[in-house]
């Protein structure tokens, strides 16, 4: 085994992509830096109740089918900790070339390293609806997160709304928990979802779980709609009830407290932007995507791209990717790659992410985002809630010719540079723009990320190495 210490190997994210990536590169002798800003490892998926939660749920409760693959992860990690410069609770927040900042507990350290693997995983994919602001409405990711970290429901009548497997999967967990799902409101037709099954039986245990969550939630009367149109949440200070449009075109109303909302996940690219990768518009994810070769490489030297933050493929993909760019950066810097029992070579690994792909693109047409909601949306409805940008200034200002490209958008109405720096209002800026102007997406623009990638104190921002730059031009002057 090598024990190479001139390699400054860091990885962010410890969701499966992470530690597979960790796990491949500790095989071949390298101590890396695992960055998280979890306070246990897992990710989104494999998310694990923080210590001292208050509750004890069994990871058969937890993570349902997928039980034994999370316990799989976290085992793995928990004997890699030795091994590992583990840095939970670490918020990445800049990237620069061989070097990234980081914040934990207030303080701020600077991390260098030779060669970065971004595992960042993903987020909520929002589609805007009237009364999405209101108190008590959650994306899907927020739903799930509270019933594993938190232990609760979001609400006591619960409405799950969007497209997905997320959508199916967060309403059979919460209705296992016990919580009251009063409806699941797909906006895919049913007949979308069908066409692609031929895809989807690339996988077929994967597509057997989905078909099984439907017909548990409908074996317990859980209502189930396709092919709706999401007309409003509705509520004077918090949610009181959603109205929608069936496939038919006829008008419903009803009574809940809280809405989970999702259309799919958009990967977290914000990392890969700030190292220098190279983007591409993906038609398969409807977004801006670093460039990468089929080993997790990016545009960058050095730089690899892993999971969910490269492109949607799920948990089992993630681990594949994770492996396959570790293996890729050991070539690269000339150390035999480990032949250890049950971990799988790059072939194996290429074959397997080739066949998980045409399952993906299967999800991907079974469940894609209304394409044209942004013609729809009244001109008071909030689009950035974090700078209050309706979609009337947006139109405004478009209309007026003083913006047909994205960041011109941007830096004229301030959409996308509030607190979520564009992760839930980015696509709809550019959605509003394409359907205003009548250019395909790819042509409006690419939401350019900056540094810090999510909110931090100023006073971290005034140190370098230890030294507060900013104290000490005062006192010279």
């Amino acid at each position: 085994m090598s024990t190479d210490t001139s390699q400054r190997v860091v990885i962010v994210g410890a969701g499966p992509a992470g530690v597979r990536a960790a796990e491949t590169l500790v095989a071949a002798g390298i101590r890396p830096t695992v960055i998280d800003e979890n306070p246990r490892w897992g990710g989104q998926i494999y998310r694990q109740p923080p210590g001292g939660a208050g509750f004890a749920r069994s990871k058969r409760a937890l993570y349902g089918f997928e039980a034994r693959k999370a316990d799989a992860v976290h085992t793995s990690m928990a004997k890699l900790l030795p091994m590992l410069d583990y840095r939970p609770d670490t918020l990445v927040w800049s990237c620069e070339p061989g070097r990234l900042d980081t914040l934990h507990e207030g303080r701020e350290a600077r991390v260098p390293f030779t060669h970065l693997i971004v595992a960042s995983g993903a987020t909520d994919r929002i589609v805007p609806v009237p009364g999405w602001t209101l108190p008590g409405v959650y994306t899907l990711g927020g739903a799930q997160v509270a019933l594993k970290s938190q232990g609760c429901a979001i609400g006591e009548r619960t409405v799950l709304a969007g497209t997905g497997p997320l959508l199916y999967l967060v309403a059979y967990q919460y209705a296992k928990a016990g919580a009251r799902i009063a409806a699941v409101l797909d906006t895919s037709p049913f007949s979308r979802q069908a066409a692609a099954v031929p895809k989807l039986l690339s996988q077929p245990a994967t597509f057997a779980k989905g078909l099984y969550y439907v017909g548990w939630l409908k074996a317990r009367g859980v209502r189930i709609a396709h092919g709706v149109t999401l007309a409003g949440i509705d509520g004077a200070q918090a949610v009181e009830g959603i109205r929608w449009r069936d496939d038919k075109g006829r008008e419903h109303v009803l009574a809940c407290d809280a809405v989970g909302l999702g259309f799919g996940l958009r990967p977290e690219t914000q990392l890969a932007d700030l190292a220098g990768c190279r983007f591409s518009f993906d038609a398969l994810n409807r977004c801006w995507l670093p460039e990468r070769d089929a080993a997790g490489r990016s545009s960058v030297a050095g730089v690899y791209l892993a999971g969910d933050g490269a492109g949607i493929a799920g948990a089992d993909a993630a681990e594949l990717a994770g492996r396959r760019a570790a293996l890729a950066l050991l070539q690269d810097i000339g150390i035999e790659p480990p032949h250890n029992e049950g971990m799988p070579d790059a072939a194996t690994i290429d074959r397997q992410l080739r066949r998980i792909a045409v399952f993906r693109a299967g999800i991907e047409q079974a469940f894609e985002p209304p394409a044209h909601a942004a013609a729809h949306w009244p001109d008071d409805m909030t689009v950035c809630r974090c700078e209050e940008v309706s979609a009337g200034t947006l139109r405004q200002c478009i209309r007026g010719g003083f913006a047909n490209e994205v960041n011109r958008l941007k830096a004229l109405t301030r959409v996308g540079m509030g607190r979520c720096q564009g992760r839930m209002c980015g696509e709809s800026a550019i959605a509003l723009l394409s359907n205003e102007t009548g250019k395909p997406l790819h042509e409006v623009g690419r939401v350019r990320s900056q540094a810090p990638v999510k909110p931090i104190p100023i006073s971290p921002m005034l140190y370098d190495d230890g030294v507060r730059i900013a104290a000490e031009e005062a006192h010279d002057e």
